[in-house]
């Protein structure tokens, strides 16, 4: 099986803690090549550290079937809709979006005894 190429959506403090892991397991077949973060936080910055092209919504829906998995850990409801709906309109149905919940999820079988941080709350899918 080949690498798993993922974007992150959202390098605030849950896509950060989020990043921070997942470079632990890139010798388990995954490969974080893309970022979503308008704003400098401290994940932009681990991101650019980490040789992760940094890009915007629209520049990651160009890179179609290239993406197998965008995190969106935002937290926000407008985001989640508009990656949706230009992944819908790109006729991409390759890539999918994995939820906060599916990040929770990876996260307790990745991370030893630490807790993905919590800001967000259930806001559903």
């Amino acid at each position: 099986m080949g690498k798993q190429t993922i974007a992150i959506v959202g390098l605030g403090r849950v896509g950060s803690a989020f990043l921070e892991e997942l470079m632990c397991a890139v010798d388990k077949g995954l490969k974080v090549a893309y970022a979503v973060e308008q704003s400098e936080t401290p994940g932009r910055k681990m991101a650019q550290d980490y040789n992760i092209k940094i890009v915007t919504i629209d520049q990651l829906m160009a890179e179609g079937d290239a993406v197998d998995i965008i995190f969106d850990l935002t937290g926000n409801a407008e985001t989640r809709n508009e990656l949706r709906t230009k992944l819908h309109g790109s006729g991409n149905r390759h890539t999918v979006i994995a939820p906060e919940s599916i990040a929770r999820m990876m996260w307790s079988l990745m991370a030893d005894q630490k807790e993905l941080p919590d800001y967000h709350g259930k806001k559903g899918y």
